[in-house]
């Protein structure tokens, strides 16, 4: 029997690389991984190719000869740069995005996976599904590039779904964790941060404001297991499913989980200067549970505490830097 052949882009980012890690350890699928700029690393049982997918050419070489398409590449970043830089993400991930599907559609790729987000959500004290989202609401000023980009490729995944038999799926994913996520301060988002903060602190780590606000946080294993009962169980050409653990967390009881799980002393100071903003976002799941089967495994207790072993085993605290094999 022939091996599905799947191409993750983006196999050196987080998402990427645990989708590279644990889908290459399946018989049945042929891992290729895609890298930009970044080193490629050792996994068994996975081709390399070197790409810069803003470039067409490059896009149609990539894409000949695959069945499966996860699209885990973008430019992203933290809290920092969607503030002072928003326009780095919103250009490169419409044109990459852009050329990738066309040449998905074109040399009659199977499925295409695209990871979108929640931004485009309102703040909301009931778990949300898929068809909350009101187009007629402004999103939030700070994420109005990023938001609508994402909600520009959505459409562009039920354009081409609807134009043949490529299964398209758009994952609007709640707030990621695990191994391999960006634990440097300058570019991290708050679960990363908090982590690199509490492992590396003495006595204390600082929080801004009151930590009132409130996020669906998702182990990515379980982002895993969602993208294969998508390959294996979607039923129509075209899906957008939400994918989160359903539970909100505020900031301040996730720092308070973090620092448990480190078996550190820490005093926990609120740094009232920073601003707080009383939000709360998380996801109703019941579209991808009826569809495919799917309900997240990971509670939030054990990812933290596997994260944080994780960091342990392989972050240097000294540099942020993965320690040298």
């Amino acid at each position: 029997m022939s091996k599905t052949r799947v191409l993750v882009c983006g196999a050196t980012g987080f998402i990427g690389r645990n989708m590279v890690e644990q889908l290459s350890q399946r018989d049945d699928l042929e891992i290729h991984a895609v890298r930009f700029n970044r080193p490629e690393y050792s996994c068994a049982n996975v081709t390399w190719h070197q790409a810069d997918l803003r470039d067409p050419a490059t896009a149609k070489n990539i894409v000949s000869g695959m069945d499966v398409i996860i699209q885990a590449a973008a430019t992203t970043s933290g809290a920092k740069d969607i503030v002072q830089r928003p326009f780095i993400h919103v250009t490169d991930n419409a044109v990459m995005n852009s050329y990738l599907l066309r040449e998905a559609y074109e040399q009659n790729v199977k499925q295409f996976i695209f990871f979108s987000c929640t931004v485009m959500y309102q703040s909301s004290e009931v778990a949300l599904k898929e068809t909350d989202f009101d187009e007629n609401q402004p999103l939030h000023p700070r994420y109005f590039g990023v938001g609508n980009t994402k909600i520009y490729i959505e459409k562009m995944l039920e354009f081409y779904a609807g134009l043949g038999d490529m299964k398209c799926t758009a994952i609007r994913h709640s707030n990621i964790y695990g191994p391999h996520d960006k634990f440097d301060l300058e570019r991290s988002h708050v679960f990363g941060a908090t982590v690199t903060k509490t492992m590396t602190a003495d006595d204390h780590i600082s929080v801004w404001g009151t930590g009132e606000e409130e996020r669906d946080l998702l182990h990515v294993d379980d982002l895993v297991k969602f993208v294969e009962a998508s390959m294996e169980k979607q039923p129509e050409n075209y899906r957008l499913y939400n994918c989160g653990l359903g539970k909100a967390t505020s900031i301040k009881d996730l720092v308070n989980k973090i620092v448990a799980a480190s078996g550190k002393n820490l005093k926990i100071e609120h740094d009232l200067s920073k601003p707080t903003i009383k939000t709360s976002l998380f996801l109703d799941n019941t579209l991808a549970t009826t569809e495919l089967g799917w309900a997240p495994q990971v509670s939030l207790e054990d990812g933290i505490a596997r994260t944080v072993q994780w960091w342990s085993d392989n972050i240097d605290s000294q540099t942020l830097k993965p320690k040298a094999a």
